[in-house]
């Protein structure tokens, strides 16, 4: 029988040893040296990242070659306004390309100071060249479908808050100081119902276009039209995680009027407050409808006011058999649809709250999201929390939604 092992079969005491040596330096996985270039350009990002905290534009363009510091100086300049409290760079690899040139593999991770615990990474590609044993930058771009940032896109404008930041580019100080107003109010409601546990404040990504939105998200923009913002983060509950980002896409957000601004601010800063109870177990009805609860709480908006699809629908006689699906919330398709699925999962939330009340419904959605897993997770939370099952729950919603909206 053979033995396993680089292929080779059992062999005479001398060829087994020359194999062994062959093995310890070509073969069975053995790790091939590291280019020593990976520990120079390391050193070299190294110091560019500590001039750039340092705002020493000297030192930071002393990583670049002359023909790639007019885009560095632009870079460096862009950044200005925005409160890094670290910016890092770990080569992963680096990939010769000539004799004197390389490039480099890299992940770039930055913080803002009084939001981020950890660095929020992003692959980059970087370029070099060697010059007189010494390497330069010579190009900088996002890895293949990575995102780009905010500073990529152009001059960064800063609006602090007394409970939040807003990044804005292209856009005029006024906005962004509004929309900084607006987060400010949106803290303390989101507060009122979900309290301890989160940060308190809210960072605002504000880019140019809509499809400068999809560079931040890395995705194509367009599936983002007609939706004012989106809130991103990480969902690894990590205790060095970076703060979540609302994005707001300017063009949907600039034709609300000021309840639809304030109404969206608030409905995203939930996100940003729940993150931490958020998980794969946690229906997207639950968190967009408890968003909307949240948001629509202290309005005096009625049922029959906030829902306009739905409540079309059931006064056709089309109640919801079910409640909607997690591909019902895609953004792209039909958008009256999209609207039916928020305002479903919403008067969900509405119904919990008015027959349980408030405290169950934040109950009902932390004990969701902490099952292990989708199976079964809103089932366990109804039972426990609710003291019901699916069948009435779903039930007791269908009559509600005739009674609010009939």
């Amino acid at each position: 029988m053979a033995e396993q092992g680089c292929g080779a079969g059992r062999t005479g005491g001398a060829l087994l040893a020359l194999l062994l040596a062959l093995a310890a330096l070509v073969g069975c996985g053995a790790a091939r040296p590291a280019d020593p270039a990976l520990r120079e350009v390391q050193s070299l990002l190294d110091r560019h990242a500590e001039a750039l905290l340092d705002r020493d534009e000297t030192a930071w363009l002393a990583a670049a070659d002359p023909s790639y510091a007019p885009a560095a100086r632009t870079e460096f300049r862009r950044l200005a306004d925005v409160p890094l409290a670290g910016w890092s760079y770990r080569v992963t690899g680096v990939d010769r390309t000539g004799g004197d040139r390389l490039t480099a593999r890299v992940e770039r991770g930055h913080r803002i100071a009084g939001y981020d615990r950890g660095a929020l990474g992003a692959g980059r590609v970087v370029d070099l060249v060697e010059r007189d044993g010494r390497w330069y930058v010579t190009g900088e771009r996002p890895a293949g479908g990575a995102p780009v940032r905010l500073w990529d896109q152009g001059a960064v404008t800063a609006v602090r808050g007394a409970r939040s930041l807003v990044l804005g580019v292209g856009q005029d100080r006024a906005r962004l100081t509004e929309i900084a107003r607006l987060a400010d109010r949106a803290v303390p409601a989101v507060d009122a119902v979900w309290s301890p546990g989160w940060a308190r404040r809210v960072l605002v990504l504000v880019p140019a276009s809509l499809d400068d939105m999809g560079g931040l998200l890395a995705v194509d923009g367009s599936q983002y039209r007609g939706i004012a913002a989106v809130t991103t983060g990480e969902t690894d509950h990590r205790a060095d995680a970076p703060a979540d980002r609302v994005i707001v896409n300017p063009e949907a957000y600039g034709v609300l009027g000021d309840f639809g601004r304030e109404l969206i601010l608030t409905h995203e800063t939930v996100h940003v407050a729940t993150r931490a109870h958020t998980s794969p177990a946690t229906p997207v009805w639950l968190s967009e409808g408890f968003a909307d609860w949240v948001a629509y709480r202290d309005t005096g908006r009625t049922p029959a006011e906030a829902a306009p699809e739905l409540r079309r629908a059931v006064r056709a006689g089309n109640v919801p058999a079910a409640l909607p699906e997690d591909a019902d919330f895609g953004f792209g398709g039909d958008a009256e649809a999209l609207a039916r699925a928020y305002e479903t999962g919403w008067l969900a939330c509405a119904m919990i709250a008015d027959r349980w009340g408030g405290d169950r419904l934040t109950a009902f959605y932390r004990e969701t999201g902490a099952h292990p897993g989708r199976d079964g997770a809103v089932e366990s939370a109804l039972r426990k929390v609710l003291d019901t099952t699916p069948e009435r729950f779903t039930a007791d919603w269908r009559t509600y939604l005739r009674q609010e909206l009939g």
